[in-house]
């Protein structure tokens, strides 16, 4: 490094960290100078467009934040390393660990922001400045990357004529309105003009032109108009400073566009602004009488802000009077803090204490934070500790997801894939069989982030599958994928139920509605409907169900119901436990109490068959034991921490409404228990059937069932088992 460029360094840290004791509260000064020197270091060997070293671009918008928008040390800082991950090797983590999590993240948001835009063009707006707010939760990051953009936009000139006209629409509709929402009044108005100059060159210059050629008379006619009111509050013992407001070209352009006039209708190039240095709002009202007893004052044409602010905070008087020689004259009427405000914005609160309100609920929130930090202050805290906290939390809920052409999508937060697919359309979502997001295949359960770009796969054979409603998260892709699943199950549904007519045509047999629900309450289903789904599905065979012996045997089919729960449920359990004498004897569970885990149990000796268990109470074990009590073998479930069994319940009862709720709600509130079926249906206002439960022993079971007994509806209840006794 040579002394010439060392000495310069010096001078421009120099000149940095004076700004930021001129304006800001507190100043860690050994922070911002080893900002200053990694971001000088990192970035010494790279060259701007222009030919300036690139440094002088962090350089620049770090002492404009220190200068404009003087928020706090940790903004400079930001500021002064925004590039660095972006464009040298330093990471995220470096920073964290260097700098702290405010910065790092500061700048982690402005590389995002940032890189969100490349390649899209800027098509919905709105959408898109939402998008950039949902990515965000400091609003420091907004602040510097404003910052960001108006040095860009100072230095525009250098880069091509299609790179100009992007960035500055881009700078148009994204990143004045973030100036103007936040109340950066001068940031807004700086943008604009600069954007204009790209966006439409020969407009610019012809009201810059005009601007110039009417310059004088403009000045000399506001010095006349002027001179009295500034004679007058003097008289009343004001304090204030007044003189002519600068009118900005791109507000004049848009003026004459709407109103469809030329540059010599726009009335209001005549411009005065009045700042009050008292700070009560009633002495802006005092000098608004004091002047429309000078001047004519034109009604519809005034404003009053102070009392209404817009919703970026924005306080001031505009009125508007007849000066001399007829002329229309604009005037603004404001405080000094309502000025500082309306140039500085969100900076500027942290200088005033007072409360203020604001008609927009996204701002109210951060303004009312504000007040209430500052009012539960200590004097000596400083205002980085404050900001430690401080959240934007506008659009949270929100992400803004591209298309593969660089359409705007809107989705509410962790959303999917398949949440997009519907989203663009119906269709898109029934045949979505995968997705990329940023160019890489991925599950389609994968939450998307605001600034992904998504693209869907389809496949005419795919269709939805139930399993999405787990993990989709929009109202449309929830309502599309039920009414698929519907429609699919009513197609089912009619295929049975037209293989069941078939069938029952060719063995020329006749069921009546009734009959088929009770073959389907006999074979466990809900209603006919799932009889005709399972029909439709090959997992019924109609010649087993229709043959003379199911036909006629009531009891078959829930005795075989029975043997099928019993045997899941002693598979689940595992083997039972014998005494160590009768251990590697086979053992085998008797058909005629077929006991299940949970039953008291005890083993016989057979002939030939090893152990039979049987439940204690089995009338066939206890005939026997009275002849050969020698036989008797003790064994036991397997023993496991916690273990429960299922147990089915029979009940019956009045068919009332709200009765499935009552036996629900009696199970569940007895010590937690979890239920694991229900099957129950009912006809001409009589209900039967059975709940399955899980229960820690036969007591549990019994006091269950003692609960089921007390409700006013049910008439019967007993456990579900094998009746052969």
């Amino acid at each position: 490094m040579t002394n010439e460029v060392k000495l310069n360094t010096d001078k421009m840290l120099e000149d940095l960290l004076a700004m930021c004791r001129k304006n800001l509260r507190t100043v860690d000064e050994k922070l911002i100078t080893k900002a200053f020197n990694l971001s000088h270091e990192a970035h010494q060997n790279d060259i701007r467009i222009s030919g300036k070293p690139y440094f002088t671009h962090p350089y620049e918008v770090a002492m404009f934040v220190a200068e404009e928008i003087p928020l706090d040390d940790i903004s400079v800082v930001g500021a002064l390393l925004h590039d660095v991950v972006e464009d040298t090797g330093i990471s995220i983590k470096f920073l964290r660990t260097e700098f702290g999590d405010e910065v790092a993240d500061i700048v982690d948001g402005v590389t995002k922001i940032g890189g969100v835009f490349a390649g899209h063009e800027i098509t919905q707006a709105e959408n898109y400045r939402k998008m950039l707010l949902s990515m965000v939760k400091d609003i420091r990051v907004i602040l510097v990357k404003s910052a960001d953009r108006l040095h860009n936009m100072r230095t525009l000139d250098h880069l091509r004529p299609d790179k100009q006209r992007r960035i500055a629409k881009e700078t148009l509709e994204l990143y004045a309105p973030f100036a103007n929402r936040f109340g950066l009044g001068r940031v807004k108005w700086e943008l604009e003009d600069l954007a204009f100059k790209f966006l439409n060159k020969e407009a610019y210059n012809e009201i810059a032109r005009k601007i110039i050629l009417k310059r004088n008379e403009r000045e000399a006619y506001i010095n006349i108009f002027k001179e009295p009111i500034a004679k007058k509050l003097k008289d009343h013992g004001l304090e204030f400073e007044i003189g002519g407001r600068p009118k900005h070209l791109y507000s004049i352009y848009r003026k004459m566009i709407k109103l469809n006039a030329s540059f010599e209708e726009i009335y209001d190039l005549l411009a005065v602004r009045i700042i009050l240095e008292s700070n009560d709002d009633n002495e802006c009202f005092y000098v608004l009488g004091v002047i429309n007893q000078m001047y004519k004052p034109i009604s519809e044409r005034f404003k009053d802000y102070i009392s209404i602010p817009k919703k970026n905070n924005y306080q001031s008087i505009h009125n508007t009077v007849i000066g001399p020689d007829g002329k229309v004259v604009e005037i603004q009427i404001r405080t000094r803090k309502m000025h500082e405000i309306a140039e500085r914005g969100v900076a500027a609160h942290w200088k005033y204490k007072e409360s203020l309100t604001s008609t927009d609920a996204d701002l109210a929130d951060w303004v009312n934070w504000i007040r209430d930090a500052f009012e539960n202050a200590s004097k000596n805290e400083a205002t980085k500790e404050i900001l430690a906290s401080f959240k934007l939390n506008l659009y949270q809920d929100e992400i803004y997801v591209f298309t593969p052409n660089g359409d705007l999508k809107r989705l509410p937060r962790n959303s999917t894939p398949v949440d997009f697919a519907y989203e663009i359309h119906s269709n898109i979502g029934f045949h979505c069989i995968g997705a990329k997001v940023n160019g890489r295949i991925v599950p389609l359960d994968t939450r998307l982030n605001s600034g992904d770009q998504v693209e869907i796969i389809t496949s005419k054979n795919q269709s939805p599958n139930k399993s999405w409603l787990r993990f989709v998260t929009t109202h449309k892709a929830k309502a599309d994928i039920r009414k698929f699943l519907n429609r699919a199950e009513e197609k089912l549904v009619e295929t049975g139920r037209e293989l069941w007519i078939k069938k029952i045509k060719k063995l020329k047999l006749v069921f009546t509605s009734e009959d088929i629900s009770k073959l389907s309450r006999k074979l466990k289903y809900d209603n006919p409907g799932q009889f005709y789904r399972d029909i439709a599905l090959d997992k019924l065979n109609l010649d087993d169900v229709l043959s003379p012996e199911e036909t006629k045997d009531e009891q078959a089919v829930p005795e075989l119901e029975f043997d099928k729960f019993a045997d899941q449920e002693r598979k689940k359990i595992g083997n039972v436990i014998v005494d160590e004498e009768h251990k590697g004897i086979a053992t085998s569970f008797a058909k005629c109490c077929n006991p299940i885990p949970g039953d008291p149990i005890i083993g016989f000796i057979t002939i030939g068959e090893g152990i039979k268990i049987h439940k204690k109470d089995c009338k066939n074990l206890i005939s026997m034991a009275q002849t050969h009590s020698d036989r008797l073998v003790p064994v036991e479930w397997p023993h496991a921490n916690g273990s429960m069994f299922a147990a089915g319940i029979n009940l019956s009862g009045e068919d009332v409404p709200g009765i499935l709720k009552d036996i629900s709600n009696s199970i569940t509130t007895y010590k937690n228990t979890n239920i694991k079926a229900v099957n129950i249906n009912a006809v001409d206002s009589i209900f039967e059937g059975t709940v399955t439960v899980y229960v820690n022993d036969i007591e549990h079971l019994n006091r269950l069932m003692e609960r089921l007994k007390n409700l006013k509806s049910v008439y019967h209840v007993e456990r579900f088992e094998h009746n052969k006794q």
